[in-house]
């Protein structure tokens, strides 16, 4: 899987889950409403790829992580999703659990 067809997929799945058009995913990500629509449809297509800010208001709008759009390994977008989802306090513990703590010190 190349890097358009990535963020293509996770695109569209993202899109679906959270239950928005096209359109208002656009419009609500800053993009002109008359061009909204057809940017979303040509990023879901891989005719054009969003720039990095672009995705990272996409992902605000969609409740994911940025990162989630950029990883191949499915099991790996499905964790960054879930711990996307993690309140900080949560998100602490896992990096215990994990012994990361310590890196990020």
């Amino acid at each position: 899987m190349d890097h358009t067809s990535v963020i293509t997929k996770r695109l569209l799945e993202a899109r679906l889950a959270a239950g928005l058009s096209q359109k208002r995913l656009g419009i609500a990500a800053g993009i002109d409403e008359f061009s909204a629509s057809p940017r979303i449809n040509q990023y879901e297509r891989g005719v054009h790829v969003p720039d990095y800010s672009t995705v990272e208001r996409l992902a605000l709008v969609l409740n994911v992580p940025t990162p989630y759009f950029y990883t191949r390994d499915d099991d790996m977008a499905k964790l960054i999703l879930r711990y996307g989802q993690l309140d900080a306090a949560e998100k602490l513990e896992l990096m215990k659990f994990l012994k990361l703590d310590e890196v990020t010190k």
